[in-house]
């Protein structure tokens, strides 16, 4: 087989890509190790910043966005039983965020790939890289049976973080910077209606929880637990309890309940690999780096990654100028590092410290109030949480 360029990782990242690519005039193929059902029922996020709808629009892949998306006008903090609205569009000049799960998006995009192309294998696996380092670069792969081969101009890897495209970096090259946090998410879906309009960011006295969605009827709340945890440990009344007791205010508000469908415990971390390009291989999203989730910032990460390597590519494409290509590491490690930032602060500031103390405490919570009462201090987490402009 050959391509211009060989796309590992049939996720968001890998399929809006090729979607991007396609509409350019760009031919590309897409190397996905799962099955097709696999790769659509993942969950994942579900909250979109500005940049990533107008990506989608940008695709063509928006159609069922429009109709179904859930359009959110800002978060609401809670702490010390006191509830904080922070108002995006006034703060931001009028952007807002999007609530639309992750398997939609790849449902979406596997289906507009399907049937338009570009060519989308699945059960593909991508075995190595090869001379990635050279103008042609090629990816061994193992599909229906047997190996093959597929010689491209360029390679991407947005194949997360366990994949293949990152370990190809030389070692003499590659820089990693990480933090593991000494606390995971228990994560539920429950068949019932949201309590709450807007995303509740609350710092209980048991911990962090978060209360969102991911439709008008199904609801995708989190705990703060010990890493190591069990989700099968936790009934369904005590993870309901614990979250009434997280999200309680001194106000008239009821935390709806219902049959939980789902649960999973999610690890929390920080990664970046420096640099995102060797050669003719780049990375992109999960492959180059990692947040937690507190900020929303891993999915809408991988779309900036994309629309700039995408951009980087028109520009090859239509002018022969490898300008773009060239800065597209620096480019993208300017905005990873500043959504990494905004993670770990929202995580510190937020999630009960194991071995925290009164001080540390009090520092959280002064935190949170210059939050509520600064215009400034709240403009700048609505600016970061509402997406940083794309500066190309």
């Amino acid at each position: 087989m050959r391509t211009t360029v060989g796309i590992i990782g049939g996720g968001p990242a890998g399929l809006l890509l090729a979607r991007l690519l396609h509409r350019t005039g760009m031919d590309c193929v897409v190397l996905e190790a799962r099955t097709r059902e696999y790769v659509e029922q993942r969950q994942r996020a579900g909250m979109l910043e500005q940049g990533t709808v107008d990506a989608l629009h940008e695709a063509g892949a928006a159609e069922r966005l429009k109709a179904e998306g859930m359009v959110h006008q800002g978060i609401e903090l809670r702490f010390d039983r006191e509830r904080h609205h922070i108002d995006f569009p006034t703060l931001t000049g009028g952007r807002t965020v999007t609530i639309y799960a992750q398997t939609e998006i790849v449902k979406d995009l596997v289906a507009l790939q399907l049937a338009e192309g570009p060519p989308l294998l699945f059960e593909a696996e991508a075995l190595a890289i090869e001379k990635p380092d050279s103008d042609s670069p090629v990816v061994r792969f193992r599909h229906e049976g047997r190996e093959q081969t597929l010689a491209c101009d360029w390679v991407v890897g947005c194949d997360g973080f366990h994949g293949i495209a990152r370990d190809t970096f030389p070692d003499t090259l590659s820089r990693t910077y990480e933090r593991d946090y000494p606390y995971s998410w228990l994560g539920i879906l429950a068949d019932v209606a949201p309590s709450c309009d807007e995303l509740i960011y609350a710092r209980g006295e048991g911990g962090f929880a978060l209360h969102s969605m991911r439709s008008p009827h199904v609801s995708r709340l989190y705990l703060q637990v010990p890493n190591g945890t069990d989700a099968d440990e936790w009934s369904d009344d005590r993870i309901w309890d614990e979250l009434a007791a997280r999200f309680a205010i001194d106000a008239d508000w009821t935390l709806h309940r219902g049959p939980i469908t789902a649960k999973s415990v999610t690890p929390m971390r920080s990664f970046v690999h420096e640099p995102m390009r060797h050669g003719r291989l780049l990375l992109a999203g999960d492959a180059a780096h990692i947040v937690p989730p507190t900020g929303a910032k891993g999915l809408n990460l991988a779309v900036s990654d994309v629309r700039v390597l995408a951009r980087a590519f028109a520009e090859l494409h239509r002018t022969k100028s490898g300008q773009l290509l060239d800065a597209y590491s620096d480019m993208c490690l300017a905005r990873v590092w500043q959504a990494t930032r905004f993670s770990y602060d929202m995580t510190k500031m937020l999630h009960a410290q194991p071995d925290g103390d009164a001080f540390e405490n009090r520092l959280q919570l002064s935190r949170l109030r210059r939050i509520a009462a600064s215009r400034h201090a709240a403009a700048e987490l609505a600016a970061n949480y509402t997406g940083l402009p794309l500066l190309m």
